[in-house]
């Protein structure tokens, strides 16, 4: 929390398609007992020289604090940390009975791929599995020529050992694999799912 920083108080600009390319914008509807709802919005810029992000609060800037932030609001501490496709959890902790959703822009790339999930959910589960098996497929494919490179360094070879790939792949077949993997990624990230196969980090979103 001591990295947060007071807003200046200007508006949020509306997300229009160009701003996929510039930045991530998440909205939050934080509800009370009282059912009482604040609208809460968070914008992340893809090429900052350090990763952080801006809280609005009803559509004026409250705060920003780089990643991982923490902002103290309403009943609770509004958790935010990123992954390598971006923010990846966002987590509103808080001991009474409050509840939240959080969603993507609808006119985010993250928040297209969201309806086409609401619209289509066969097609949305067929294209989430197929992502996974990349993943999978990638991942075992990779390692174990990664493994023999890192075998290779005369210190790992003279206190290790040397390891022998039983996969041998091409430049170009491996460039394929690693571009055919981040698309997956990306895939899984667009839908707010982080996993150690993306990251290769334990993190995830979280809804309460």
């Amino acid at each position: 929390m001591k990295k947060v920083k007071k807003g200046d108080g200007h508006l949020l600009k509306k997300y229009q398609f160009w701003h996929i390319f510039t930045h991530s914008l998440f909205h939050i509807v934080i509800k009370n007992n009282e059912n009482t709802k604040t609208m809460y919005a968070i914008k992340s810029s893809y090429f900052a020289d350090e990763p952080k992000v801006d809280l609005y609060r009803e559509g004026k800037h409250e705060a920003f604090s780089k990643l991982p932030a923490a902002f103290p609001i309403e009943n609770g501490v509004l958790e935010i940390s990123s992954g390598g496709y971006g923010i990846n959890r966002i987590h509103y902790a808080t001991e009474k009975d409050e509840s939240f959703s959080v969603y993507p822009d609808r006119r985010s790339i993250r928040g297209l791929r969201m309806w086409v999930h609401k619209q289509f959910p066969l097609f949305s589960r067929v294209i989430g599995g197929l992502a996974a098996i990349v993943l999978l497929v990638s991942l075992a494919l990779s390692i174990p020529q990664l493994i023999e490179t890192i075998s290779d360094v005369p210190w790992v070879t003279e206190n290790v050992g040397t390891f022998t790939s039983p996969i041998t792949l091409s430049i170009p077949v491996n460039a394929l694999i690693f571009g055919a993997g981040a698309l997956a990624g990306f895939e899984r990230a667009l839908m707010l799912r982080s996993h150690w196969l993306i990251d290769m980090e334990t993190s995830g979103w979280e809804g309460e």
